[in-house]
């Protein structure tokens, strides 16, 4: 088998980016992108892929108990969110006037805002 390089994979979902979700138990829920693994494909993202986890108390005085916290979710399962047309669409990429590849919105061709 060949083996993946495994340095950096690029993404369509940067950090700070208003995305939707495609599949699954979130299916059509918005969120914004709080960290990103290009790694392992997989983003996390605010409200979303919410899983139960059980902690013990480590020290005296520390709480113990069920804490929900955002899981992980793969690239792939998520469409950013145009801030113009306020849509789910796809990203796609031109030269502006200083001839700096920026991110476009396929649907109304307008420029996400940094």
């Amino acid at each position: 088998m060949l083996k993946a390089k495994t340095r950096f994979l690029k993404s369509h979902v940067k950090v700070g980016d208003m995305v939707c979700v495609l599949s699954g138990k979130d299916k059509k829920k918005r969120g914004r992108v709080i960290a990103l693994s290009t790694r392992e494909k997989k983003a996390l993202v605010s409200g979303i892929n919410k899983v139960k986890k059980h902690l013990k108390a480590r020290k005296i005085g520390d709480d113990s108990g069920i804490v929900e916290v955002e899981a992980p979710v793969r690239t792939d399962k998520l469409q950013v969110v145009c801030p113009n047309c306020d849509s789910p669409t796809r990203v796609g990429h031109e030269l502006n006037q200083k001839n700096i590849k920026v991110r476009v919105c396929k649907k109304c061709k307008k420029q996400f805002a940094k």
